[in-house]
């Protein structure tokens, strides 16, 4: 089994969820008690969003990278990141290192092609949303997604940071994105792709009408596919 290296902490929530789903998964596959050889690496995300929020990706960039070199230092094979919208930086995290890093959006849409599906949905931080460091990635591999109004785009970004990334779930904020995810259907959505690593937390396959594809649960998976290959 080959060493996955987590960068997390943003949030602390989704990065509790990689270790659960990849343990269980990890369990799953081998039986007994096998568990995923794994290098965590949390960061204090409160310092990342006020990087976020003052515009100052390079700072951001540059501590990821510093993080990612730490991470191969440390024996990692493979790098996960675990978080959606630092994605944007991916570029400036893997510059200087020499191990691969899966990307979220790539394994993503690879999940949704092989299921058949061409016009994914997409709740996420308005960053994902509006950016196009992700969309672009979905495109290139031949999808259409469909991006939520402005009002949906600016409650769902509310919402992951001020409750879900402090792990906080409330009936109201459950309801809202049901909705959201309801409007992005009749908008020609055909699946749904949970692209914010916390929304897993509010929505999944029971309360959403379209196939749903789990960010987290498929980066989870595709990094154990490759530690487990021969």
């Amino acid at each position: 089994m080959k060493t996955i290296g987590i960068l997390g902490g943003m949030s602390a929530a989704s990065t509790q969820t990689y270790y659960k789903v990849l343990c269980d998964e990890t369990r799953a596959r081998l039986g007994g008690l096998h568990s995923p050889d794994l290098l965590i690496r949390s960061l204090d995300f409160a310092l990342i969003e006020n990087l976020q929020m003052a515009g100052n990706w390079q700072e951001a960039g540059r501590i990821l990278n510093t993080e990612a070199q730490a991470l191969e230092r440390g024996g990692a094979e493979l790098i996960v990141l675990a978080t959606n919208t630092m994605h944007k930086l991916a570029g400036e995290m893997m510059g200087g290192v020499g191990i691969p890093m899966l990307h979220i959006a790539d394994a993503t849409a690879s999940a949704i092609t092989e299921a058949g599906l061409k016009r994914p949905g997409l709740m996420a931080t308005a960053f994902t949303m509006e950016q196009d460091f992700y969309t672009s990635r979905l495109v290139s591999a031949g999808l259409e997604p469909v991006i939520p109004g402005d009002e949906d785009r600016a409650e769902t970004h509310r919402i992951i940071y001020e409750e879900l990334c402090k792990d906080v779930t409330t009936d109201d904020s459950r309801a809202a994105f049901e909705k959201i995810a309801a409007r992005l259907v009749e908008a020609g959505a055909d699946c749904l792709i949970l692209g914010c690593t916390e929304v897993g937390m509010l929505l999944n396959a029971g309360n959403v009408a379209a196939p749903v594809f789990d960010t987290t649960l498929i980066h989870c998976e595709r990094a154990l596919d490759w530690a487990l290959a021969e």
